[in-house]
């Protein structure tokens, strides 16, 4: 048998004082994030948030077509969620400050430092990723996803795994660019499904579209014989969320 023994932990070092007030009182920074958050969207009426890369030019076809879909949603009735940054979340802030409703910016605070983009009606800032994405789904009647990459990922993953779980009522989640999104719809049906780590039901939550009138007809088929408003039951496990 060989010599070699498993390691072991070095001694824990117990926690300084000072250390653990601190991380104590950091319960009132995000108290205090959630606060303001609730407080300034819960009067913005219906909204949708979008997403997508922050690494999108100006000059990109995905960002001339946020900045259709947020313009066309803003003039149908909708405010516009993003994240107050750059690229695809400009895009979709300029649309929706050229349109008829309010551009909401949720800006993070990152070691290299998001800047926010100049298109924002009301802009939010955050310190901690999980304050803001609540932000993104409890006031929202419909997200919409286009091509971006980790943060992007991170939303679509969130909403759909709040909606399967019933955490969040169920809403809109659309995919625009099918030609970006479906290899991952494909792995999702050849992998997940087959493995049976999600149901083929799942995948019933998402919609692809590809042009901007699409978007808005998808939402409104969704609320169609319906009121766009929480029922009292949604209301409870929006409450919960």
């Amino acid at each position: 048998m060989g010599t070699d023994k498993p390691p072991v932990l070095p001694g824990l070092t117990p926690i300084d004082d000072s250390k653990l007030s601190r991380e104590s009182w950091k319960i009132f920074q995000i108290m205090a994030e959630f606060v303001e958050g609730f407080e300034r969207l819960a009067a913005i009426g219906p909204s949708v948030s979008i997403f997508g890369s922050a690494r999108t030019k100006p000059d990109h076809p995905y960002y001339q077509l946020a900045e259709e879909i947020a313009l066309a949603l803003s003039n149908a009735g909708f405010a516009i969620v993003s994240g107050g940054g750059p690229g695809i979340m400009e895009a979709a802030n300029k649309g929706a400050y050229e349109g008829k409703s309010s551009s909401v910016g949720l800006n993070i605070q990152l070691p290299f430092e998001q800047i926010g983009n100049d298109y924002q009606d009301i802009a939010l800032s955050f310190r901690h990723f999980f304050s803001r994405k609540v932000m993104f789904v409890k006031y929202a009647s419909a997200y919409v996803v286009l091509p971006g990459g980790f943060g992007t990922l991170d939303e679509l993953v969130e909403i759909m795994t709040l909606v399967q779980t019933k955490k969040s009522r169920k809403i809109p989640i659309i995919l625009v660019v099918s030609e970006f999104w479906e290899k991952l719809l494909d792995w999702f049906r050849t992998t997940l499904v087959s493995e049976g780590t999600i149901s083929a039901s799942d995948l019933d939550l998402i919609t692809i579209v590809d042009k901007p009138a699409d978007v808005v007809n998808t939402i409104f088929d969704h609320y169609q014989g319906r009121d766009i408003n929480l029922s009292a039951e949604e209301q409870e496990i929006m409450l919960e969320l």
